[in-house]
């Protein structure tokens, strides 16, 4: 009996027999184990006292129903009653009742039916249940008890608008005015009052429709939202991306555009790889609030979920990355239809020879959760499906799952339960309840306005005292939010319902709670792992690590301190010594010496102090010891720390060599040097460093941005000395302009500058305005040198050349003998072997058998290298070569005396020019040449070009022969040449393209390069630092002006911008010697020649190796082969297979040494370990012979210079095999650039013919291109879409659904997803490329980004 409000009889009374008056109820039973103990509320008088009575005394008699229910004197009706009357009397059916059992007694609900005549369609309403906070009320000790409470309840449903209660006994009408009245308005305010109209059936049908109509209402609005967004919605991504929507106008174009499509293997692999390791908001900004409204509206607009949309606002730091976020994260199966591929439809494809198998794991996958996890999972239990069902379930609710082996329930009690609440369940839902096995049932959800779905329970092992598996089963409804419904049903029956039956329960709750989460999921995250597999946590919060590079710290300029008395006093015991006496008359000697107090008072009294002096002044070796000592006299040795640039290694190696000798130590002690891969010196203890140019730089351009930061990173510089600061480099200038402001944060910093020809004004007027210059010049201290003209050189020698030239001529006739003039006529501008070697046999006749050297100045290395070919075959000699690209050990050769009986001939580039002195040169010979860094415009690359030296270098190199004593310059041109020669070179800064150098600029941290550079000694012009600027943001070294890893790695190669981000990315992806040699043959030129009467057969060979991957795979297969066959094969069989192979031997030759010169610049860059050979690094060259990876690595190298190939329609032709695609002609295959329209295929290119292209390729890249009567493109490679999308410009996405373009012109039909994967795949492949900058060693070949981009051009995004 309910509980009186007055209270009731504590005596207990037994349990009562059922009453006859019942018979009309429908009774159901369910039964349960106890769970815990819970308050009862029906009356205590029901129960039966435990008391025994005295012998021979009976117990009291049991009250029959209607006592037990409306007390002793009760006549009217009961409950149960009354609701079969009413429910007569509306024509509805009889009223079922459910019965379970729980540990705190009984519980009963009220299902009622009703019939339409005309249809016969029966309608069953949802159990009539007090909410959960009314529990305990509802709970009665008898299941008479509960059968009359649950009819009351269901009256007070139908009829709460009338005084029926007045006709239920006493405790019943308590409740109707108590508990259910406050049931009734805690609904009525909750927006549920229809719960309680007196037509159940009606309200229902009423509140159906009401919600099918908000939800239809709902979804047009949306659409119309979406249609507007769409129109005006254009947002950049993070991460290079912006989505806009095009007009009408492209619709050919989109028709047109090739299809992207990406295996669906490999999309997984790519998506679990970004959610695992991408880094969303890496430095933890706050979104901003005054965007958070308009951000949610305008995504919202564009199809997505605003619980989404707002789940990537508190993940992401804007408005970009929030659109990308989500194009990630939402499972395809929820993402807009503009972001969805062509045709797509969700759902699952397998491919097994096990059909049981794959029935299997498809059921699985029904509950929303991803086919390859369910297969994982199936295989992992040994193909038990209900064990499987239950992993993925605890892989869903992890944190909620039940220690199985704690629980005291067997199976079979388990079972028998189950059973008994099947009877229950089908005698509720009738036909909408499907029994699938003995252990698993489907009941069919009514929520109208959803789409059909169902709910699949299989028993657990100990149900119900752990919860059953659950999955959500519908087609319509997307994976994640079945999944997301799936996991608050656990967490629900988790927190109420354990320990009794619950599939009904369960049921209703989800009928009532499915629209609420459809409209609000939750988090992604708390279902991604069901839908994509477990994986590492969610890297939102990662951030990217920035190191803290340390800084030097100065020591003042205090004096007479502890370290500068121990300094002095080292210094002062060493002046004394024979050693040092007999040094010290040496350099007395000097000129220099007579400038010495001039020298130490301009130095003291000025920030700034140029130094003038001609060659063999001993400038260079004695100005940093005049200020080295004085600091020590003045006992400031403490505070001293020289650092003196030269422009070329052998220069600082040769300078530290020399003064340490002077001052009587051992290299690396007091006096140093440092250069690239190499350094000798003491931290504390070396004073004077000799290093390159761009050591200091290097050291400056990563101290940071700001100008306090370069102070900083000078903090314990004393003095920088600037040697051979004519020569005007780009380093030099770079380097001025940065000391120029240090200056004027750092008054005790001293800059000297030296040169032996210097234009003193021009840099005293630079830096006068901030700080104050003083000035010495050094007179110089040469001997006599003659000087010995091409006319003097032929008519000496004797030299007749062997061949004609027609096409130059050097001289007038007129001014020579006619035998002379003609040699000269016949010699034409280029350089003469035979003529040098002719004029070293002449100075050795003529110096006979006196000592002396002879220094050949040659522009560069090939002419070097074929000098010294002419030289070896005269008698006598020891011809050694002199260059950057030599090892320091190889450059030092040229120092010592030359074995005896032999004459020194040193074949030198212009590092011989200045600073070094080689003490036993007595004769130079000068080519009057140099190899300049040029642009050439037609095919926008940086070239070393060949040039007149200027009279400024000439003076130089003639000055080089009269160190020792008188010599001879024998100049290989006439006097009417050198007159027209510049007086002093162009500074680099104005004739050579500024990419490197605002790369340079830009790797120091500088934010304004234009601004930057127009405080330069010589301004370069703003439309050319623009123009640079905008190429390295195509070329992706500049991202949001901030340089980017592969930008860090440029701006430490020397060399062209394309050939250095093509080694970049062979040593990040295992082919580096491919690329390395593919980077000389451009620097070069293709090895193959083509005789005019032999094109069709030169044509051929070339063909033989091409392959139809293009020009350069062509030309690397041939040098490849002829490095393989050099090696083990003699000078004649090389020459031989050259000349049947259309390859010229000489250029062959020329590409390895620049592959040498290359591979040298990597090492001294730190790029490569000093020790890198290709068969000890075998992970750098893995890839070598992937020639699919190769050519997208090319493509990537030379963006933007590339082409789209337009293809002509298909045609076919019958065949006995059935109809057959013909091959389309090659001149119908049409290619198209962005800055020219059509372009033409050159003729000498391996492709001019081709009637297709390897690899699926759909795009060109070119390295060059010519304009004729056509625009032409050469040095070409095909690649596919994926090379495009990886290594080309910025991806935009189409919100119209039509696809994705890349560098504004390129289209792509696919899917906006790809374009989100391939352009976050682009920012973490940058994250591998700086790993690899902080450590050149670091092996991110076999990275998982890299295997994953490298898998996807090499095989197209298909899955392999």
């Amino acid at each position: 009996m309910p509980k009186n409000a007055g209270g009731g009889s504590s005596s207990k009374k037994p349990l009562p027999s059922q009453d006859k008056d019942d018979d009309g109820s429908n009774i159901i039973f369910g039964d349960d184990k106890p769970k815990k103990k819970n308050k009862k509320i029906s009356a205590t008088a029901t129960q039966q006292d435990d008391a025994t009575y005295p012998s021979g005394q009976e117990a009291p008699k049991k009250p029959d129903t209607r006592a037990l229910i409306g007390g002793a004197s009760w006549t009217g009706k009961l409950p149960v009653n009354l609701l079969s009357e009413h429910c007569q009397k509306q024509k509805w059916g009889k009223p079922d009742y459910t019965m379970t059992k729980t540990p705190s007694g009984f519980l009963s609900s009220v299902i009622l039916k009703s019939t339409d005549p005309k249809t016969k369609e029966v309608v069953t309403l949802p159990p009539f249940v007090l909410p959960p906070t009314y529990r305990d009320v509802a709970t009665q000790s008898t299941a008479v008890e509960a059968r009359h409470f649950a009819a009351t309840y269901a009256l007070f449903r139908v009829c709460s608008m009338r005084n029926i209660h007045m006709m239920l006994p006493p405790n019943y009408r308590d409740l109707w005015k108590g508990e259910f009245e406050m049931s009734k308005e805690d609904d009525i305010k909750a927006g549920r009052a229809w719960m309680y109209a007196a037509d159940p059936f009606a309200a229902k049908q009423s509140q159906d429709e009401s919600q099918a109509q908000k939800v239809r209402k709902k979804a047009e609005e949306e659409k119309k939202r979406s249609q507007e967004a769409a129109q005006s919605i254009n947002i950049n991504l993070a991460s290079g991306l912006t989505v806009t929507a095009s007009g009408k106008t492209l619709a050919k174009g989109w028709l047109q555009a090739p299809k992207l499509e990406m295996g669906k293997r490999n999309r997984t692999q790519v998506e679990e790889l970004i959610r695992r390791n991408a880094v969303w908001n890496p430095h933890g900004t706050d979104f901003p609030r005054s965007q958070i409204e308009d951000t949610i509206n305008k995504i919202q607009g564009l199809g997505f979920r605003p619980s989404h949309v707002e789940e990537a606002i508190a993940n992401c730091k804007d408005r970009e990355e929030v659109l990308e976020w989500l194009l990630i994260h939402v499972p395809e199966d929820d993402l807009p239809a503009w972001s969805l591929p062509e045709g797509y439809t969700a759902g699952i494809s397998m491919a097994s020879g096990n059909l049981k198998r794959d029935a299997a794991i498809a059921r699985l996958a029904e509950a929303g959760y991803s086919i390859d996890l369910c297969t994982k999972e199936f295989d992992g239990c040994g193909g038990d499906e209900g064990r499987a069902a239950e992993a993925l379930q605890s892989n869903l609710v992890s944190s909620n799952t039940v220690n199985i082996s704690a629980l005291d329930l067997t199976d079979n009690d388990s079972m028998q339960t189950w059973k008994g609440e099947q009877e229950t369940l089908d005698a509720i839902f009738g036909h909408r309840c499907t029994a699938t096995s003995t252990s698993v049932v489907e009941v069919s959800l009514q929520v109208e306005h959803l789409a059909a779905c169902k709910l699949r329970i299989r028993r657990s092992m100990s149900y119900p005292k752990t919860p059953p598996t659950l999955g959500v089963i519908s087609s319509k409804i997307p994976a994640y939010i079945r999944l997301s419904a799936t996991r608050q049903l656990l967490i629900y029956a988790d927190s109420n319902l354990l320990g009794e039956p619950m599939i009904f329960n369960l049921v209703d709750w989800l009928e009532n709670e499915l629209p609420r989460i459809f409209e609000n999921p939750g988090k992604l995250r708390d279902v991604t792992a069901a839908i994509t597999g477990p994986s590492s946590s969610e890297n939102s919060s990662k951030k990217r690590q920035v190191d803290v590079k340390h800084r030097p710290v100065g020591k003042g300029w205090k004096s007479g301190t502890a370290e500068s008395l121990e300094v002095y006093n080292q210094w002062r015991s060493r002046q004394d010594t024979p050693k040092q006496q007999k040094m010290l008359a040496q350099r007395q000697t000097l000129p220099a010496w007579k400038q010495k107090e001039a020298i130490i008072k301009a130095v003291n009294e000025n920030q700034v102090t140029i130094i003038s002096g001609e060659t063999g002044s001993g400038k260079s070796t004695q100005a940093v010891q005049f200020i080295l000592d004085d600091l020590f006299q003045r006992q400031l040795g403490a505070s001293a720390n020289l650092i003196c640039t030269q422009p070329r290694r052998i220069s600082a190696l040769g300078l530290a060599d020399r003064v340490s000798d002077e001052r009587c130590m051992v290299v690396g002690d007091e006096v140093g040097y440092a250069i690239r891969g190499e350094s000798k010196n003491k931290a504390g203890r070396t004073k004077i460093t000799f290093v390159t140019t761009g050591v200091l730089l290097r050291r400056l351009q990563t101290s940071g941005g700001r100008t306090e930061d370069v102070v900083a990173a000078l903090a314990d510089v004393s003095h920088v000395v600037i040697d051979e600061v004519h020569e005007r480099s780009l380093d030099t200038d770079f380097l001025l302009v940065l000391l120029r402001d240090v200056l004027s944060n750092r008054r005790d910093l001293k800059v000297i500058l030296m040169s032996a020809t210097l234009d003193a004004t021009v840099f005293e007027d630079y830096f006068k305005r901030s700080s104050s210059v003083g000035k010495v010049n050094i007179e110089g201290r040469t001997y006599p040198v003659e000087d010995i003209y091409l006319d003097d050189i032929v008519r000496s020698t004797g030299f007749v050349p062997r061949y004609h030239h027609q096409d130059h001529v050097s001289e007038d006739p007129r001014d020579h003998g006619s035998d002379v003039a003609k040699s000269i006529q016949n010699l034409g501008m280029n350089i003469n072997y035979d003529l040098i070697a002719s004029c070293v046999k002449h100075i050795d006749s003529q110096l006979d058998t006196e000592d002396g050297g002879i220094l050949i100045f040659l522009p560069g290395v090939v002419e070097i290298n074929r000098t010294l070919d002419a030289i070896r075959a005269l008698p006598n000699m020891h011809p050694l070569p002199l260059h950057a690209s030599l090892l320091p050990s190889e450059q030092r050769r040229v120092f010592p005396l030359p074995p005896r009986g032999k004459r020194k001939v040193i074949a030198a580039t212009n590092i011989a020019e200045t600073s070094i002195t080689i003490e036993d040169i007595v004769a130079v010979i000068d080519c009057g040449k140099v190899k300049e860094t040029s642009f050439d415009p037609q095919n926008n690359m940086v070239k070393l070009e060949e040039v007149w030296a200027s009279r400024a270098a000439c003076k130089q190199r003639r000055g080089r022969a009269g160190r020792v004593r008188a010599g001879k310059c024998y100049k290989l041109y006439t006097r009417n040449a050198e007159s027209k020669m510049t007086e002093r070179p162009e500074p680099e800064i104005r004739r050579v393209p500024l990419e490197q150098l605002c790369l340079s600029v830009k790797a120091m941290g500088v934010q304004d390069i234009s601004d930057f550079l127009k405080s330069a000694l010589t301004p370069p012009e703003t439309l050319a630092v623009g123009t640079a600027i905008e190429l390295l943001r195509r070329i992706g070294a500049l991202e949001n002006n901030e340089m980017t890893a592969l930008g860090r790695h440029l701006s430490m190669i020397p060399a062209d911008l394309r050939c250095g981000k093509l080694m970049v990315y062979g040593a990040t992806f295992g082919c580096f010697e491919s690329c390395l040699t593919i980077a000389a043959i451009l620097t070069v030129k293709s090895p193959f020649v083509s005789p005019q009467n032999k094109r069709e057969e030169s044509k051929a060979a070339r063909s033989s190796f091409a392959r139809n991957e293009g020009d350069l795979i062509c030309d690397l297969r041939a040098y490849n082969e002829w490095s393989s066959m050099k090696s083990g094969s003699n000078y004649r069989d090389q020459r031989f297979w050259c000349e049947h192979h259309f390859l010229s031997s000489q250029t062959l030759q020329d590409i390895s040494s620049n592959r040498s010169q290359y591979l040298s610049s990597l090492q001294d860059a730190g790029f490569l370990p000093p020790q890198y050979q290709p068969d000890t690094y075998m992970s750098l060259n893995a890839q070598n012979n992937n020639t699919a990876l190769i050519r997208a690595l090319v493509a990537g190298a030379f963006n933007p210079q590339l082409a789209r190939i337009e293809f002509p329609d298909r045609k076919f032709a019958p065949s006995v095999s059935g109809t057959v695609e013909l091959d389309p002609e090659a001149r119908t295959i049409k290619f198209f650039n962005q800055e020219n329209g059509r372009i033409f295929v050159h003729p000498s290119s391996t492709l001019f013919d081709a009637q297709g292209f390897v690899g699926n390729s759909i795009y060109m890249s070119y390295f060059s291109k010519m304009a004729t009567s056509k625009v032409f493109m050469r040095e070409l490679t095909p690649f596919n879409a994926y090379a495009l999308l990886l290594f080309g410009g910025p991806i935009t996405l189409d919100t119209l659904g039509r696809g994705l373009m890349v560098d504004g012109w390129l289209k792509l039909r696919g899917w906006a997803r790809i374009g989100v994967l391939v352009s976050r795949l682009r920012m973490m492949l940058d994250d591998v490329l700086a790993k690899k900058i902080e450590n050149p060693s670091l092996d991110v070949a076999g990275s998982e980004v890299v295997v994953a981009v490298r898998k996807l051009v090499e095989f197209g995004g298909m899955d392999r």
